[in-house]
């Protein structure tokens, strides 16, 4: 409750566990001790009696995150509450292998290592993959934009860095954070996108659960044709959405090659040029063929677009949820609301990081680390 609702009073948390005052207390007390909450005293109400005291996630409690793509490996820090204390983006030159992967994130910690010992307790490390993971044992079955295959990334990575490391991938886990801590709280059906120099993923909530299917690939929705007559894509099909709605072509009509997420946001929405503007409505047009297919199959209350599909998405909202309205049966899509991810650059962190605390969270107690 108070990793994903925020600090709240000991009052506050009787209410909404229904537990009794006594117990909650015992709880707050445990969780102190165990150094993954602490209080502070509340502001002044003027109420008469002893205010309650506030209880706080214990944010120095973190899980260090990586998210490897084609342009750039990301590496995070993130603490209980969803606090996100640092993130770097480290460009590479080519598309990096599980080698040079694991190099740049030894280099980019060991610079931390000083800190982490005297600031922080480390929870283990999450690892946000753009492909197929299996996530019991993080083994990569296929990644194909960095051509990785039947990688043992958990095993390698603990191996290199000593910490515990889980490994899922990268669209499952940020549609996990941006039910949690944006867009999607409090939303049970919901389908997510993402866009990134990989591709694009999706996860959907069905009924408050996430939708993994029977080998747990569920929701590779970046793989649904929207053009019989497309280029070939790197599943080996034609005209996947993921072909058309591309980074790599709005790229190359800005003049550019990689960008971070919050610049690319800046020459997006900003352009006036007639180049861009054609090609961010082709794509806009494109996606909203595949919303509506989405729509009709998984009918849920919310569709959530991140990454670069969100920065496509604020370039012209109205033209999108027009597009939408247009392929959908009126009943089921009217009444789906569109919106951008919350938690924008750091949605992938966030849900990398979640990864890690889930053991925590299930176990305070008898969680070592």
């Amino acid at each position: 409750m108070l990793h994903h609702g925020g600090a709240q009073t000991r009052a506050q948390l009787t209410r909404l566990s229904g537990l009794n005052r006594s117990t909650i207390g015992a709880l707050v007390t445990e969780l102190v001790e165990l150094g993954l909450a602490y209080e502070t005293e509340p502001a002044d109400s003027g109420l008469v009696g002893r205010p309650s005291p506030v209880v706080h996630a214990a944010e120095n409690v973190v899980a260090l995150t990586v998210n490897p793509d084609v342009d750039a490996i990301t590496i995070g820090l993130v603490g209980l509450g969803g606090v996100l204390h640092k993130r770097v983006r480290y460009e590479t030159a080519s598309v990096p292998s599980v080698r040079e992967t694991i190099n740049v994130v030894s280099a980019v910690i060991d610079g931390m290592r000083s800190e982490l010992a005297s600031s922080y307790r480390v929870v283990g490390m999450g690892v946000a993959v753009p492909g197929l993971v299996n996530q019991v044992d993080g083994l990569v079955l296929l990644a194909p934009h960095l051509d990785w295959s039947n990688e043992p990334l958990a095993e390698t990575v603990e191996a290199a860095l000593g910490y515990p490391v889980s490994v899922a991938n990268d669209a499952a886990l940020a549609t996990v954070a941006e039910s949690l801590f944006g867009a999607g709280r409090g939303v049970s059906d919901l389908v997510y996108l993402n866009g990134s120099a990989s591709g694009i993923g999706g996860g959907a909530l069905v009924g408050g659960t996430m939708l993994r299917g029977a080998q747990g690939f569920a929701a590779e929705l970046g793989h649904t044709m929207v053009n019989s007559s497309g280029i070939r894509c790197h599943c080996g099909k034609y005209g996947c959405l993921e072909t058309e709605v591309n980074l790599g072509r709005l790229l190359d009509v800005l003049g550019l090659g990689a960008v971070g997420l919050d610049e690319l946001d800046a020459l997006v929405v900003g352009s006036q040029a007639p180049d861009v503007r054609a090609e961010v409505n082709r794509q806009l047009d494109v996606l909203a063929v595949a919303i509506g297919n989405f729509i009709s199959i998984f009918n849920p209350e919310s569709f959530i677009l991140g990454g670069f599909l969100g920065s496509l998405y604020e370039a012209d909202p109205e033209r999108l949820r027009a597009a939408v309205k247009r392929v959908t049966f009126n009943v089921v899509g009217n009444s789906v609301r569109i919106d951008r991810a919350e938690l924008r650059s750091r949605l992938l962190t966030i849900g990398a990081a979640e990864l890690v605390f889930g053991g925590l969270l299930t176990d305070p107690a008898g969680t070592s680390f």
